[in-house]
Formats: C-alpha cells, structure tokens, sequence
C-alpha cells in the first residue's frame, strides 16, 4: 500500500534542496537519507533521498540527481509517497492511517447517522473529515478529540460529540443583544 508523506515545496539555495511540508507522523522513519519514495506525478520519480536537515524548522531534503535550483524548483508540489505494508500499524494508540479511516460510518454519540468518512484533509493547523451524508451533501468535521470522541475500527466507525451547527444549520446563538431585547420589551 502507498502512503503520502511530504509534498515539495519551493527550492532552498542554489545545490537543489527543497523544503518539504511533513504528512506523517514519522518524518525520521519515512524521509531519512537512503529512502527511496514514488512521486505523483509519477513522472518526477523515483526520488532517494540524500540528505535531510532541519533550517528554522523546516525539513529540508535533497535528493540524488538534482543538484542544482533549477532541478529542484521543478519539483515543487510533488507528492512524496512511501510504500508500506497494510497491516502496519501506527506506533500510537490513537494515530490512524488515512486508509484505516476511510470509508468509516459517522455517527453522534447517540447514535445519530452522519454519513461516511470519504476524504481526510491535511490542514496546517488540523485535519478535516470530509462525511458524505446520506442525501449527497458534504459536512466538515475536524478530527479532534472534542468533537471526535472515539474511533472503532471493528465496527468500523466514527463516534463524534458535535457542537451545535456543525452538522446542521440550527446554531444556538446566545447573544446578548437578544437578551437586551427582551429586557426592553417587557
């Protein structure tokens, strides 16, 4: 199975380093000197890299055969992707691979149907689930551990806890300027 770990970003100086935008939880594993990683576009790759650092906290990589900016620059916004055995699991007790959440059946803590996981979202500050609901419309739910409350792979599903308006239109909105109203009225 292939799994997306980094993509390319822009070059770094002039001997064909590129920064690179981490999608794993194992950067050391999966992106350390000698791995040799598919691309998409499948056209760029294979890539091995040669050596890896980090600079004012970006992962910088350099890869074998570019050796210049030009070279690196037509890299830029490639996917990096690791071949890894399926039954592989996270290191984590709560860490999940794309694969294992797709497909899963989303539902509140009542019981209540959402719909089916069908795309996860890399997001800087968090990943998204986007859940196709059963009439064809699309809810965002971020995968976190407030609004996430449990992930049961046998059952093949996802428990959440929604705040109001998240996955329907009926916000409560408490404001105080209805409550000054009120007090106006009466």
């Amino acid at each position: 199975m292939q799994l997306v770990v980094a993509r390319i970003g822009r070059a770094h100086g002039i001997k064909g380093e590129v920064t690179v935008e981490v999608r794993t939880d194992e950067p050391e594993l999966r992106l350390a000197p000698g791995a040799v990683l598919a691309t998409d576009p499948p056209s760029t790759g294979p890539l091995t890299i040669a050596t890896g650092r980090v600079h004012s906290g970006r992962l910088l990589l350099r890869f074998e055969g570019v050796a210049d900016r030009t070279a690196a620059e037509a890299l830029r916004n490639t996917l990096l992707i690791a071949d890894i055995d399926p039954e592989e699991l996270t290191e984590g007790e709560d860490e999940y691979y794309d694969h294992q959440l797709m497909d899963l059946d989303v539902v509140t803590e009542d019981g209540t149907e959402v719909g089916r996981i069908t795309e996860i979202s890399h997001l800087p500050s968090q990943d998204l689930f986007i859940v196709e609901r059963p009439d064809g419309t699309e809810v965002l739910i971020p995968f976190v551990e407030q609004i996430v409350t449990e992930i049961d792979l046998e059952e093949q599903k996802a428990v959440i806890a929604p705040p109001p308006g998240l996955i329907d239109d009926r916000a409560e909105i408490d404001s105080s300027r209805d409550s000054d109203s009120a007090k106006d009225e009466s």
